[in-house]
């Protein structure tokens, strides 16, 4: 099948029942971690909304260096507005060159939190407390050079870290986002692929002009498409009810 061809599907969505992990209880902040940069606590929801949540779900967004992490501040607050979610963020170091932390209104951790916060032993570990705290990953936008590196299971990052590190009986959902020349070259399609074969579920890109001035596909999934599949995804499960 094609790129162009490429669509959703339930085949490409692990088997709700095979994730137990995420219907079980957690605690709602990252135990004993303290991110260095300034500490902002997830936004709360809708206080009528709270009766009808029976637990709440934590969200783990990752952004990489493509220019469509200019939405990052619209992604997670549209994502807030899920009634019972919980957001975090996982940053490279050049997706910061795209948006202003301020403007996002949840923690933020990126790689000098990894090595900052352990200094011995018993010290935690950042990328694996991650991965535990987290119900549900979305990389959005996945850049080039990281989707590279995740399908070949290269870890050099934080957020290369708490992918590799994931537990793949939580879902994983990409947002590929790339230039139209590099998003049709041949290894595109089979690192797409790779990722699927690992259970990643994939937010297909589509077809614009892009920022560079290129018309065609490669941009970035529209932030609505994004979050309503977060939602189909969160519906699978029982314990979590949308207002």
């Amino acid at each position: 099948m094609s790129r162009e061809g490429m669509t959703l599907s339930q085949d490409h969505i692990p088997d709700p029942k095979s994730w137990q992990s995420f219907m079980e209880p957690s605690s709602g902040k990252l135990p004993g971690l303290k991110a260095t940069r300034p500490h902002m606590e997830p936004r709360a929801t809708c206080s009528a909304a709270a009766p009808l949540v029976e637990r709440r779900f934590h969200v783990l967004v990752g952004v990489t260096g493509s220019v469509a992490a200019l939405k990052l501040p619209l992604l997670v607050s549209r994502l807030l507005d899920i009634p019972g979610l919980e957001v975090a963020v996982v940053t490279t170091e050049r997706a910061k060159h795209f948006y202003s932390p301020q403007d996002v209104p949840v923690t933020l951790y990126s790689d000098a939190d990894e090595w900052e916060m352990w200094k011995c032993r018993s010290d935690p570990v950042l990328h694996i407390d991650l991965r535990r705290w987290a119900d549900l990953m979305l990389v959005a936008p996945l850049d080039a050079n990281t989707l590279g590196k995740v399908a070949s299971g290269i870890c050099d990052n934080l957020l290369t870290c708490v992918i590799r590190a994931w537990d793949r009986s939580k879902p994983l959902l990409f947002c590929p986002a790339m230039n139209t020349a590099m998003w049709e070259h041949p290894i595109t399609e089979q690192q797409v692929g790779q990722l699927k074969a690992f259970g990643y579920v994939e937010i297909p890109c589509v077809a614009k002009k892009l920022v560079c001035g290129d018309q065609g596909l490669g941009a970035m999934a529209e932030v609505g498409t994004i979050v309503d599949k977060v939602k189909e995804v969160l519906s699978q499960h029982g314990g979590f009810q949308q207002n």
